[in-house]
């Protein structure tokens, strides 16, 4: 695989959006286009992309998991790593905690609706004891609000508050999404928040 295909391998991976991958681009190498870099320079941003985690894939590796509840699972893993619980975001270690919590060895076996569920419920569960994601229904909050994704973004954004890395205030979230997404919180699709929680993955794992 080139140096470039290998980029947008690992931007798909991590679901980074084109302006966002143009800002790492610019942090790592001064220059904001592929076009514009030397060898040299697609290297150092493969580097940062492993970093934020990507993993080249390995010729004969297994397929991308399946099952009923297999894409829920991993998406409320890759939020536990966006938000600084999971320190393997590798399915492997998504395996393991499905073991423990079902006795299931793998994720495409997990057709059981009770036992998905016991995974899901768990995993959900964690997130809200240790990162303070908010479940909860709230009949005064926005219909935005309750989306998986601005719930999670929410609890990150709090996170960096404490630890005096943002304005916590609510107005300064909001204005955070919009001017990242360039949309307005109401027009928000669930692939918008992806890219929100990807950046703000970045900074609460740098701390």
């Amino acid at each position: 695989m080139t140096t470039l295909a290998t980029i947008h391998v690992g931007l798909k991976q991590l679901g980074i959006a084109e302006d966002d991958a143009r800002d790492i681009y610019e942090r790592q190498t001064g220059k904001r286009s592929l076009r514009e870099m030397s060898p040299r320079d697609h290297e150092a941003v493969i580097g940062e992309l492993r970093r934020l985690g990507f993993r080249r894939p390995v010729k004969g590796a297994r397929k991308r998991l399946q099952g009923r509840f297999a894409r829920k699972l991993q998406a409320l893993w890759i939020a536990g790593w966006n938000l600084g619980l999971v320190r393997n975001r590798a399915d492997e270690a998504l395996l393991a905690f499905v073991k423990r919590q079902t006795g299931i060895d793998h994720v495409r076996f997990l057709q059981n609706a009770h036992d998905g569920a016991r995974a899901i419920e768990a995993l959900k569960g964690w997130l809200a004891r240790e990162a303070g994601v908010s479940w909860e229904r709230d009949s005064f909050a926005a219909f935005w609000q309750g989306a998986p994704g601005a719930r999670i973004a929410s609890a990150q954004w709090t996170l960096l508050a404490k630890a005096g890395l943002v304005d916590g205030e609510f107005d300064a979230f909001v204005r955070f999404v919009q001017e990242h997404a360039g949309l307005g919180v109401g027009q928000m699709t669930a692939r918008d928040w992806v890219g929100v929680m990807n950046t703000l993955g970045e900074r609460v794992r740098r701390g």
